[in-house]
């Protein structure tokens, strides 16, 4: 590695420090860093596109752990992607990758295959409890709404809203809002 080591520091909350991040990137040689208070669960990180668009081939960048530069699997893959299309590597500090090296690209890959793994297997476990769920009778998703037409016909046939709401499976609110909604629509002007 002859090019400059870039460091990426980061901390979710306003309150967390960064001093050990920073302590950790000066202490491996980083003459750059940069720093942000953010969440790793969004995806506006100024400083990260910055830090991304300002590395050049033959530099590195350099965090204490690959929780600090990604969100996901997917958001550490997209990076690893744009940081082998512009030449740059990666190093973790704390998991002891470093992509410059053969050695270190192939524990990178490894890593996001294993966490790839676990989320398919996740994802399976998901679906399995969902089938169980259905065989007895579970329903998911948006709950169907009410007829508004048969809302407005039982209406016209004198049931009470309560009677509606129990003919129809619904809420007495629903059919309600149903019928102000028919009112209010027909006393504006056109």
């Amino acid at each position: 590695m002859t090019g400059q080591l870039i460091g990426y520091a980061r901390v979710s909350t306003t309150g967390q420090k960064l001093d050990v991040q920073l302590d950790a990137l000066r202490a491996k040689g980083c003459t750059k860093i940069y720093q942000e208070k953010r969440s790793g669960k969004t995806a506006d990180r100024p400083e990260l596109e910055k830090m991304l668009d300002y590395v050049r081939e033959g530099e590195a960048i350099v965090v204490t752990k690959l929780d600090r530069l990604g969100r996901s699997v997917a958001d550490l893959a997209n990076i690893s992607k744009l940081l082998d299309d512009k030449g740059v590597g990666l190093i973790v500090i704390d998991q002891g990758i470093d992509t410059t090296t053969p050695h270190g690209k192939l524990m990178f890959h490894m890593i996001a295959a294993v966490a790839e793994f676990e989320l398919s297997l996740r994802y399976e476990r998901q679906m399995e409890g969902i089938a169980k769920a259905q065989e007895k009778g579970v329903k998911f998703g948006r709950k169907k709404s009410v007829d508004r037409e048969r809302v407005h016909q039982l209406r016209e046939e004198g049931l009470s809203m309560a009677k509606i709401a129990e003919e129809l499976s619904c809420s007495k609110g629903a059919v309600h809002k149903i019928i102000s909604e028919s009112i209010s629509q027909s006393n504006q002007p056109s």
